[in-house]
């Protein structure tokens, strides 16, 4: 057993404050830099690592076991894997699960993508959990660490990237029955494939569209309300988006918009967004609807929110959910416009389905909305 271990490649965690994590590679060689964070996920690593909102990060995830089940095709989020690499304590190379398509592994080796196991992720999740989500870098490397510093000093914050343009598909594309009920204009900035799915199954046919649309191009497909997407990077850098936002209010038209695409309406509205210590991540967060008083255990992923006080202080602007844990903006809504937003993924199962109701309280604005002039 010894000698097994010692044949293994060492591998390295490096955080730009010069902290280091040693561990064993299980990727591809090499080294990926990007913004550290963790998620809390007992289960849902493949929906972790396939969701574009996580693109640019490096992931760590806090279960000890990752890829004990496998990966299906149909849980995954987008067409890839989209972290920058992974952190994890036990990668397991054969997953138990008979109805999986294949071995976490072989989706690692395929893409390229390099991770790291046998790591002190307790440690490292408190050590990130104190001192705030930062630049790091994972490395197969390990004999050069001070030359590799010296590149990681160089690498951008997340505050200020943006990086919709990364994710987003490159023309448009259609999801659904095209004699559905319902017409959905969806701006792709990360889109993920169940929240189209959650909407083609209420009878809405649905168009993607890149995120480098017009907004003249955007409202010439006649339809019935649009959706904003999640997805990566700083809300507050995409100066285009936000005007494009605040345009497409105008249409009077019902807007629903689930993570990035709730920091963009908030902005198009002149309210402002800020990077969190180091944010919300994981499938247990509790929510609060002001609206009925019930509470909801939640999917999150992001690492920018909603200045509440900018809330608070906006007239046509409700605060409708709000996270318990630390009382920030989980949610608003316009006074005068049938315009909605939160700030987690209704989409997700992290157990229950406890927000699956927001998709039904957009078909309902669809539909009181459908036969008005825009």
């Amino acid at each position: 057993m010894i000698h097994a271990l010692t044949s293994l490649k060492k591998a390295a965690v490096l955080l730009e404050d010069g902290t280091v994590f040693y561990g064993i590679s299980t990727g591809a060689d090499g080294t990926v830099v990007g913004e550290i964070c963790f998620n809390t996920g007992m289960t849902g690593y493949q929906e972790i690592f396939t969701d574009p909102s996580y693109y640019g990060q490096i992931m760590v995830t806090t279960n000890a076991h990752i890829g004990n089940y496998g990966v299906v095709d149909d849980e995954a989020e987008s067409d890839s894997i989209k972290i920058a690499g992974l952190v994890c304590r036990n990668f397991t190379q054969i997953g138990s699960r008979s109805a999986k398509n294949a071995d976490l592994i072989d989706d690692f080796k395929r893409q390229n993508k390099v991770a790291i196991t046998g790591v002190d992720t307790r440690a490292l999740v408190r050590y990130i959990r104190k001192e705030g989500a930062m630049n790091a870098l994972v490395t197969t490397d390990v004999d050069h660490l001070d030359t590799l510093k010296k590149e990681l000093s160089n690498a951008p914050s997340m505050e200020g990237l943006a990086l919709a343009s990364e994710v987003t598909t490159d023309k448009p594309y259609y999801i659904g029955n095209e004699n559905a009920t319902y017409k959905v204009a969806a701006m792709d900035y990360g889109i993920k494939r169940n929240i189209l799915r959650c909407l083609a199954e209420r009878d809405c046919y649905i168009k993607v569209f890149p995120a480098s649309t017009p907004i003249d191009v955007f409202l010439d497909w006649a339809c019935d309300g649009y959706f904003l997407s999640n997805g990566p990077g700083d809300p507050a850098a995409m100066n285009d988006e936000h005007k494009f936002v605040a345009e497409l209010i105008k249409s009077n038209r019902p807007v629903f918009g689930i993570c990035l695409g709730h920091q963009l309406i908030a902005l198009s509205q002149g309210l402002s967004t800020y990077k969190m210590h180091h944010g919300h991540r994981g499938i247990n967060h509790p929510i609060l609807n002001r609206k009925n008083g019930l509470g909801e255990i939640s999917s999150q992923n992001h690492g920018f929110a909603v200045s509440k006080e900018d809330v608070d202080q906006a007239e046509g602007l409700e605060l409708t959910h709000v996270h318990l844990n630390d009382h920030t903006v989980a949610g608003i809504r316009m006074k005068d416009r049938p315009v909605f937003s939160v700030q987690y993924h209704p989409e997700s199962a992290p157990g229950p389905h406890d927000s699956r109701y927001l998709f039904d309280d957009f078909i309902e604005l669809l539909k009181t909305h459908k036969h008005q002039p825009a």
